[in-house]
C-alpha cells in the first residue's frame, strides 16, 4: 500500500466510515495514488453531513469536476456517465486524514449543492457550473463567475471547441441583427473569436442585481436613525482599491453595507484548459502565473502533486532548497501584505518602503538562482533545475541570521501599536473560525482566528517535519490580527530559515524522471500545501499520456473569497477595502 492510499483509508478504518458510508456507496475504484468512493448523487448530502458531524471533516477544501469523454485509460472501466463532481475533504481537528469522494453526473447534469452543508462550495460549484454546465440544485446563486454570461458552452468539457481556431463559424453578426455595420473585427486575423449562445440577445440582455439581497441586512436598532432607501454600487473593476481587475458588487444603506458580491472573471484565461494541452513539464512555468508574487510555492505544489502521482524521488538536498525557497517566499508575500493593508488604511509611505525593500533583497537571491525575479520556474519534478551560485548561500544566511531578524522587528515597532491601525482593525471585517472554516477558508485567515492549523504541521511534506517552529494563532478574527497574524508568521519563517541554512547537505539537486517525455501513470492525484495565502492544491488526473488529463488548481485566492461578502456585511464601505486588502488575494490565482 502506498503512503496516499493509506492516508485516504487510514480514517476509514479507524472511524467506522466505510461502514458508515455503505448505504451511499456506488463502488470504489483504487491505484497507486488514490482510493476513490463513488457516492449515489442523491445520497451525497447525507454523506457530506455524516463525515461533517460524526467523523470531523469539516473543512471542504476541493470541489472540481472531470469530463471522461473520450478517456483512454482501464481504471474506470465501463462507466456511461462521463462527468464527475470530485470532492476532498480533512479533519481541522485531527490534522492528517482525508476522504475523496466521487460523484457520477447523471444524464440531465443536476446533482444537489453542497452549500446547505459547506457554504465553502458556493465559489467552487459555481465555478464547476460555469466551466462544465453542472447544475448544482439549491445553490443559492448559481450563475456563471469566470466567464461572461453570454457566453457560449462550457470550456472544460472535452467536446468544446475553441472559437476561432476549433470552431467552424461564428455568429458575430447578432451583435448587431438589424442594420448596416462595418465590422472591424473581419479585417482581423484573429476575428470570430467569440460566441453567443442560441437566442441570446446581447442588446437586450442586462445584468440583474437582485443576487445582493436586502435580507442580509442588519436590522436597526431601537432608536432614532435616518430612513434612506438602500442603492447598488460598485467598487471596480478599474480600482486601485479592489487589488487588481476585480469588482464588488454591493448594496448599501448610507455608508453601511447591506450585502456584498464578488465579481471576478476579468483575467480569466482559463489556465486549466490550456494545462491540459500541455505536457506535465510545459505546465511548471505556467504555475509562476498563478499567484505571481509567489512563484517557488506555485512550482512546489505542482511538483509535490506530480511526484505523488508518478511515484518520484527527491534528493535531500534539492528538499532543502525548496524549503529555503518556499519560506523566503512566505516573507515576501507577508511583507507585501502588510505594506497593502496599510496601505488601504491611508498609510502610503513608510510601511511599503518597508516591506518593499526587505522584498527585493530577497528577489535578487531568487533572480540568482533562477534567473529571473517572479516568474522563477525553479523547481523540477524530483528536485530543482540547478544548484546555488557562489556566494549565494553566504548572502542567504546573512539575510535569515541578520537582515530580516531585524528588519520585521523593526516593522514590529513601527506599526504594531499604531493607533490608527488598531483603532481601524480591532473589531473590524470579524467573523468566527467556525465560519472560516466551514466556508473553505485557510492560511493566515484561520489563523488569526485562533485556529493553529497549517499543512507544514498537520500533514508534513518534504521535510518539514526536521524542522523546529510554531504556528501562531491570534484570538480576535478581525482586521488587526490578520495583519500581526503575517509578521508572526514571517519572523517563524526566519526560524526555519536558520535552520535549512545551517544544516543543508551536500549531494544531488535533481532525481528522478521527470522530463519532458514524463508519461504520468494513470491514476488521479490531490497534493496540496500550506502556501502564503492558504492551502493550495493541485488535482491531478492522468490516462497514462504525456499531458494531463485534468488539471486543477485549487486556489487559495479564490475560495477565500467565499468569506468577503459575510466579513463586510454591517460595516462601513470604507472597511470593505481593508477587508479586501487583509484577505491577501491575487487575481491571477483567483481568475486562473
Amino acid at each position: 500500500m502506498t503512503e496516499a492510499t493509506a492516508v485516504a483509508e487510514a480514517p476509514a478504518n479507524n472511524l467506522g466510515l466505510e461502514q458508515d458510508m455503505a448505504d451511499a456507496v456506488l463502488g470504489t475504484w483504487a491505484e497507486d495514488t488514490e482510493t476513490a468512493v463513488v457516492i449515489a448523487p442523491d445520497r451525497i448530502l447525507d454523506v457530506l453531513t455524516r463525515l461533517r458531524d460524526a467523523h470531523g471533516y469539516d473543512f471542504l477544501s476541493n470541489l472540481t469536476c472531470v469530463d471522461y469523454e473520450g478517456y483512454g485509460g482501464k481504471l474506470r472501466g465501463d462507466i456511461d456517465d462521463r462527468l464527475e463532481v470530485v470532492y476532498h475533504l480533512y479533519s481541522t481537528s485531527r490534522g492528517g486524514g482525508s476522504v475523496a469522494l466521487h460523484v457520477r453526473v447523471p444524464e440531465d447534469d443536476t446533482i444537489p449543492s453542497a452549500t446547505s452543508v459547506f457554504p465553502g462550495a458556493n465559489l467552487q460549484e459555481r465555478e464547476v457550473y460555469d466551466l462544465y454546465g453542472v447544475k448544482f440544485e439549491g445553490h443559492p446563486n448559481l450563475r456563471r463567475i469566470l466567464l461572461w454570461d453570454g457566453f457560449n458552452g462550457h470550456p472544460m468539457r472535452k467536446d468544446w471547441h475553441e472559437a476561432y481556431y476549433e470552431e467552424d463559424a461564428k455568429p458575430f453578426r447578432s451583435r448587431h441583427p438589424q442594420g448596416d455595420y462595418a465590422f472591424q473585427e473581419d479585417k482581423l486575423p484573429w476575428s470570430k473569436n467569440t460566441t453567443y449562445p442560441a437566442g441570446w440577445d446581447p442588446d437586450s440582455w442586462e445584468e440583474a442585481v437582485a443576487y445582493v439581497p436586502v435580507s442580509q441586512a442588519p436590522q436597526h436598532e431601537d432608536g432614532a436613525h435616518l430612513d434612506t432607501e438602500s442603492i447598488v454600487v460598485n467598487l471596480g473593476p478599474h480600482h486601485p482599491s479592489t487589488h487588481g481587475v476585480f469588482r464588488m458588487l454591493t448594496r448599501i444603506e448610507g455608508e453601511t453595507i447591506l450585502a456584498l458580491e464578488p465579481e471576478m472573471g476579468y483575467l480569466h484565461r482559463n489556465h486549466e484548459k490550456i494545462g491540459e494541452r500541455n505536457s506535465w513539464l510545459m505546465n511548471m512555468p505556467f504555475t509562476d502565473r498563478l499567484d505571481y508574487l509567489n512563484s517557488m510555492s506555485n512550482n512546489w505544489a505542482y511538483a509535490l502533486a506530480v511526484e505523488k502521482l508518478a511515484g518520484i524521488e527527491v534528493p535531500e538536498r534539492a528538499e532543502y532548497l525548496r524549503v529555503i525557497m518556499a519560506e523566503f517566499t512566505r516573507i515576501v508575500n507577508h511583507t507585501w501584505s502588510i505594506g497593502f493593508i496599510l496601505n488601504d488604511l491611508g498609510a502610503l509611505q513608510t510601511p511599503a518602503l518597508y516591506a518593499i525593500e526587505e522584498r527585493e533583497m530577497i528577489l535578487d537571491l531568487f533572480e540568482a538562482v533562477s534567473g529571473a525575479r517572479m516568474m522563477c520556474n525553479y523547481m523540477r519534478f524530483g528536485g530543482v533545475v540547478r544548484d546555488l551560485p557562489e556566494g549565494w548561500h553566504e548572502q542567504a544566511a546573512y539575510l535569515a541570521n541578520e537582515r530580516l531578524p531585524r528588519a520585521l522587528d523593526e516593522l514590529d515597532t513601527l506599526l504594531t501599536e499604531n493607533e490608527i491601525l488598531k483603532a481601524r482593525g480591532r473589531g473590524v471585517g470579524y467573523l468566527s473560525v467556525e465560519d472560516l472554516i466551514s466556508l473553505s477558508v485557510s492560511g493566515p485567515m484561520i489563523r488569526a482566528g485562533g485556529l493553529a492549523y497549517d499543512i507544514r504541521k498537520a500533514e508534513p511534506y518534504g521535510i518539514y517535519d526536521r524542522f523546529d517552529f510554531d504556528i501562531p494563532t491570534l484570538p480576535n478574527s478581525d482586521i488587526y490580527d490578520r495583519y500581526y497574524i503575517r509578521l508572526l508568521e514571517a519572523m517563524e519563517s526566519v526560524r526555519i530559515l536558520q535552520q535549512a541554512l545551517r544544516d543543508m547537505p551536500e549531494g544531488e539537486t535533481l532525481g528522478g524522471r521527470g522530463g519532458y517525455t514524463l508519461r504520468a501513470p494513470e491514476g488521479e492525484v490531490y497534493g496540496r500545501l500550506e502556501a502564503p495565502k492558504g492551502e493550495l492544491g493541485f488535482y491531478l488526473a492522468s490516462d497514462g499520456k504525456t499531458q494531463p488529463w485534468r488539471y486543477h488548481v485549487r486556489s487559495p485566492s479564490y475560495i477565500n473569497l467565499n468569506a468577503l461578502g459575510p466579513m463586510s456585511v454591517g460595516y462601513k464601505v470604507a472597511d470593505a477595502i481593508v477587508i479586501l486588502g487583509a484577505i491577501d488575494i491575487v487575481l491571477g490565482e483567483v481568475d486562473r
